[in-house]
C-alpha cells in the first residue's frame, strides 16, 4: 500500500537532535499519510537503540558502519512506498504541518520534479540554502576568497544568491537537501544519489544532473523548517575538509562540471587544492573553525549557540504547542548533512 510521503532521516551520533526531530514530525503532521525511515550508522550513542526503543513506528536500518550520506539516503530511498519522498537531516525541526504543506506544494506543481521549503536557523533567521551552478570564472573567485576580500562583488552575490527573495516560490538551479522532497517519478527516472562521493557533493550532484535534464527544482516559502545546520562535518573538520576538495574535484572529472577539456580540469584540480591548503592554515589561524562558513551561512554567533548543550530555538509559529524540552539538547549532537 502507498503512501503520501516518505520521511529518510539518516543519522549518526545525534541522538538527541535525532529524537527532538522525530518528536517533531509526530506532533506535527496531519493530513497525510507517512511513514518515517531512518538509517544510523551505527551510531556510539545509541542513536539506534533509542529509535527502537521510544518510536517503534519507525523503519529502522542500522548500517554496520557509518556509510556516506548518499548511501544511507539511497537505502532509504530503496524501501520507500510513498508517493514522494522527503530527505531530512536530523538536526532539523518542524514547528508546524510542515510535511503537509510540502506534499500539497508538490500536488499542486506537477512541473516540480524536487522542491524545499525556507530553512531557519534558531533564532528565526533565514538559512540560505539557494546557489548557482559556478562557472569557471566564479570558482576560481572563489578561490581566492574574492567573496570575503569584496563582499559586494556583484557575480559572487549572484553565485551565492545573497540577494534571493525567501518569500516568493520559484524555480532555482540547486537546493540544499536538509530537507528536501523528491517526486517518485523523478527517483525512479532519473535514478539515486551518487555514492561515489561521501558528503560533500551529492546534493550538488543530484542537483546539477535534474537541471541538465530539464527537470525543475523549486523552492517553496509554503512552510519553515528549523536547522540547525552542518554540525557533523565541524566535528571533524579537517577530516571534512579534506572529503570536500577530493569530492569537488572528483565532481569536475565525473560531471565535466567546469568543461570536459583536460587542461581545464588540471586547472580545477590545482584550485581546489590550493583552496584547501588555505582552509587548512585558517582553520589553525582563526577563532571560527565551522566548515561551512560562507555568504549566508549563520554568523559565528549564532553557530556558537548551535554547539551549546542546551539550544532553545526562539522561533514558532505556536509557540505554545511546541514542548521546551523538544527543543532542547541535552547532549552534544550534530547531524549528517550534505
Amino acid at each position: 500500500m502507498s503512501v503520501d510521503l516518505t520521511v529518510i532521516i539518516p543519522s549518526y551520533n545525534t541522538r538527541a537532535l535525532l529524537r527532538n526531530c522525530l518528536e517533531s514530525i509526530y506532533r506535527y503532521t496531519d493530513g497525510i499519510s507517512f511513514e518515517v525511515v531512518c538509517v544510523d550508522g551505527n551510531s556510539p550513542d545509541r542513536s539506534g537503540e533509542m529509535v527502537a526503543e521510544e518510536f517503534p513506528e519507525v523503519i529502522l536500518i542500522r548500517n554496520a558502519s557509518n556509510e556516506s550520506y548518499a548511501r544511507s539516503v539511497n537505502k532509504g530511498i530503496r524501501l520507500a512506498r510513498g508517493r514522494y519522498v522527503c530527505l531530512l537531516d536530523s538536526d532539523t525541526l518542524l514547528v508546524e504541518n510542515a510535511l503537509a504543506a510540502l506534499v500539497r506544494f508538490m500536488d499542486e506543481t506537477p512541473e516540480a520534479a524536487v522542491c524545499g521549503p525556507k530553512l531557519l536557523n534558531p533564532d528565526g533567521s533565514i538559512q540560505h540554502h539557494i546557489r548557482s551552478f559556478a562557472t569557471l570564472g566564479v570558482f576560481f573567485l572563489q578561490t581566492l576568497n574574492w567573496h570575503k576580500l569584496f563582499p559586494g562583488s556583484r557575480v559572487m552575490n549572484r553565485y551565492y544568491n545573497t540577494d534571493f527573495d525567501y518569500s516568493q516560490a520559484q524555480a532555482v538551479e540547486s537546493i540544499g537537501t536538509s530537507a528536501y522532497v523528491i517526486r517518485r517519478s523523478t527517483w525512479e527516472t532519473v535514478g539515486l544519489m551518487d555514492e561515489h562521493f561521501r558528503w560533500a557533493m551529492p546534493d550538488l550532484a543530484y542537483n546539477y544532473t535534474l537541471h541538465k535534464l530539464g527537470y525543475k527544482l523549486y523552492y517553496t516559502p509554503c512552510t519553515a523548517v528549523v536547522h540547525f545546520g552542518g554540525q557533523t562535518a565541524s566535528q571533524d573538520v579537517l577530516r571534512a575538509l579534506r572529503e570536500q576538495c577530493e569530492g569537488l574535484i572528483d565532481f569536475s572529472e565525473r560531471y565535466d562540471y567546469f568543461g570536459k577539456s583536460r587542461f581545464v580540469k588540471w586547472l580545477v584540480r590545482v584550485g581546489v587544492r590550493a583552496r584547501y591548503y588555505s582552509k587548512i592554515l585558517g582553520y589553525y589561524l582563526d577563532s571560527d573553525k565551522r566548515v561551512i562558513k560562507g555568504p549566508g551561512a549563520p554568523s559565528k554567533e549564532v553557530a556558537a549557540q548551535m554547539r551549546e548543550s542546551r539550544v532553545k530555538p526562539s522561533y514558532s509559529r505556536h509557540p505554545e504547542q511546541v514542548p521546551v524540552g523538544s527543543l532542547s539538547q541535552s547532549e552534544s549532537d550534530a547531524s549528517v548533512a550534505p
